[in-house]
């Protein structure tokens, strides 16, 4: 009870909570778009398996902390470089998560000449592929978690509403990407820059989250005033102007012209 009356730990449930959905949105993102792959009436089904494997993924490294943090210790060095179990999910997921994207926006951009050929991805593949990247994201997740805050309570609190957030706004989310071919477009640079951000944490290369997530948030305040200008535009119908005189007027020759006044 006296951990409810603590102004300290609702504070710090609400910037972790907040962390949380930010850091949430790049699983939403990259779920939807895998799920595109699938068959129209599977691909709710896969958003919401892989928002609850994420939720599992989370939960269960949250009750084995003392692991998680055990992967922090050097396993190995690398040209004087230490790598961390850590390191290795980071630098394998980042790698991962570029190829992927990478391979997305070929498939949208200059695939068109094989979509008809191109087989249906089978729902297993689909989930195989966000299990993956379900423990990078839960693993970074968690261990800002970790660095926030000392009480497993509030972490437990913090991640399973932040999970329901995303799973009631993962259908919305998805239908906004897949609706908008520029949107779906900046979603997969996000995620290359996601990935290399993770390559570089895995090698010790902190980089603030604000120089990652700033650009997205700028580049998605800059399309939506872009999506709100081109619906005014289709709103709208093409102004004419009123013409003085009419085109039968200029068609008509001056000789017509004085025999109708004479």
């Amino acid at each position: 009870m006296d951990l409810l009356m603590s102004p300290e730990i609702w504070i710090a449930f609400a910037t972790l909570l907040l962390l949380e959905v930010v850091l949430g949105v790049d699983n939403v993102i990259f779920i939807s778009i895998l799920a595109g792959r699938l068959p129209q009436h599977q691909q709710a089904r896969a958003r919401t398996v892989g928002l609850v494997l994420a939720l599992v993924t989370r939960l269960a490294l949250l009750a084995s902390l003392s692991w998680v943090i055990g992967l922090t210790d050097p396993l190995f060095s690398v040209l004087g470089q230490e790598i961390s179990g850590r390191d290795i999910i980071l630098i394998v997921g980042g790698l991962f998560l570029l190829g992927k994207a990478t391979y997305e926006i070929h498939e949208n951009l200059e695939g068109g000449e094989h979509t008809s050929g191109r087989r249906v991805a089978s729902f297993g593949a689909v989930i195989a592929q966000i299990v993956i990247l379900d423990l990078v994201f839960s693993l970074d997740s968690v261990i800002t978690a970790v660095g926030m805050v000392d009480e497993l309570a509030v972490m437990v609190a913090a991640v399973v509403v932040a999970m329901v957030i995303m799973l009631a706004s993962a259908g919305a989310i998805s239908a906004f990407v897949n609706r908008h071919p520029t949107v779906k477009m900046l979603a997969l640079a996000f995620l290359l820059l996601i990935g290399g951000s993770l390559v570089a944490e895995g090698f010790d290369q902190h980089i603030p989250k604000g120089y990652v997530y700033g650009p997205i948030a700028f580049s998605i305040f800059v399309e939506f005033l872009n999506l709100r200008v081109r619906a005014k535009r289709a709103s709208k119908a093409p102004v004419h102007l009123h013409q003085k005189y009419s085109a039968e007027d200029d068609d008509r020759t001056p000789t017509s012209a004085a025999t109708e006044r004479g």
